[in-house]
């Protein structure tokens, strides 16, 4: 009888490395290419607000004087300047009263700049070409003593020496001026600050109050759950807009801070009717009973237990919200009621560009801003939809 051979049975294969969940949440986020697009213009965004000044092209964006020599030029404008020092008086008067100030509202020049279309020596003596006016008319032309314009005196060859190499420089506007002359660019980049702001204080006033709701009425229920649920139900029948003018009417005041607060007031309700949602889901499960039958206190069951296991829909919605406070606050400063002038605000600045639509420059001064906030929108909401895939256990993960 013939023996049959027996192939050798497969090498067991290597046991499958066990992984946590936040491992294939985060796989998924860089495997949505969107996602990670969006998460790159954010942090973009954020590096520019955080650095501020150090990469601003103009230190005094927020300037309400402006140039009024260069009001309203196209993108790409060079233009020379002659810089002087400040006197006593106005050197006391400028900068900001605190560092929150400065963050927010800029600083002032600690030089005097006035723009100029050329310049030549005589004797002790410099005389300005007015900026856009022709040689022949020299009757028109300034003559400012090499002193004033130094600060200091000295032989006639050193103070033209350092004239020409500190006091006259030459700055180029790449995205052209605003109507009061100030640098575009300067105030484009500065306003990042507000919008990531207004977004990072709204989200986290809206994630404290809607989880602290959310989570009372979900977990207890009854009358409790009735009475916020009807709270709720109202606050969400109001419309956004309406219920920020109603708390800055309350507060009595215009500004960045009520701006922050009175948008972060009006979008709880989102994330309370989410929590609520999951705490009545979660409030029965076989751990929450272990928690009770061990004697863990409410909040502490509520805060360390509860709460943890809807981190992946809150930071979705927390993305979502982001945008739509950026949206508001545009919306809010477009009508006058957000941020103040001369702050530079994304939406103020739409609404500038919009008063000089029919104009050369209204176009561009419109179309900026509105860019950047399509852009800074968009890349939350792409952001967002890469979060809510990548929370999603059905999401296939590619080896």
């Amino acid at each position: 009888m013939a023996k049959t051979a027996v192939s050798p049975a497969p090498a067991p294969s290597a046991a499958a490395v066990a992984r946590p969940p936040g491992y294939y949440v985060r796989q998924r986020l860089w495997q949505n290419r969107p996602a990670v697009a969006g998460l790159a213009f954010i942090a973009l965004c954020t590096l520019v607000a955080l650095l501020g000044y150090w990469i601003l092209p103009d230190n005094s964006p927020n300037a309400s004087h402006g140039f009024v020599q260069i009001q309203k030029e196209r993108p790409g404008l060079r233009v020379q300047l002659l810089r002087q020092p400040l006197p006593d008086s106005a050197r006391n008067s400028t900068g900001a009263d605190n560092i929150f100030a400065t963050w927010l509202h800029g600083r002032e020049p600690d030089q005097l700049e006035t723009p100029i279309g050329g310049y030549e020596f005589s004797g002790d003596s410099i005389i300005l070409k007015p900026l856009g006016q022709h040689s022949a008319e020299a009757g028109r032309w300034r003559r400012l003593a090499l002193s004033a314009v130094t600060g200091h005196t000295g032989p006639r060859a050193a103070l033209q020496q350092e004239i020409r190499e500190q006091h006259v420089v030459t700055r180029s506007y790449v995205l052209g001026t605003d109507k009061a002359g100030r640098d575009e660019l300067s105030r484009l980049l500065l306003g990042t600050r507000i919008s990531l702001g207004i977004g990072l204080v709204a989200v986290l006033i809206s994630l404290a109050l809607g989880m602290a709701v959310g989570a009372v009425a979900g977990y207890f229920g009854g009358w409790v759950d009735s009475l916020l649920l009807g709270l709720m139900t109202v606050v969400w029948s109001i419309p956004g807009i309406m219920l920020v003018i109603a708390i800055s009417l309350a507060l009595d005041s215009k500004g960045v801070w009520v701006s922050f607060v009175a948008v972060g007031l009006t979008m709880w309700v989102d994330v309370a009717r989410v929590v609520r949602g999951q705490m009545l889901s979660l409030r029965s499960a076989t751990f929450v009973e272990a928690g009770r039958v061990l004697g863990l206190p409410t909040w502490r069951l509520i805060a360390q237990h509860l709460l943890p296991n809807m981190r992946g829909p809150l930071i979705v919605l927390a993305t979502s919200n982001f945008a739509a406070a950026i949206l508001l606050e545009a919306g809010l400063s477009f009508l006058g009621l957000g941020v103040q002038p001369p702050a530079p605000s994304w939406g103020l600045m739409v609404k500038e560009g919009y008063d000089l639509l029919g104009t050369e420059a209204g176009l561009w001064l419109t179309l900026l801003p509105g860019t950047a906030i399509s852009l800074l929108v968009l890349s939350f909401n792409l952001l967002g939809n890469g979060l809510r895939d990548a929370y999603d256990p059905k999401t296939p993960v590619a080896a």
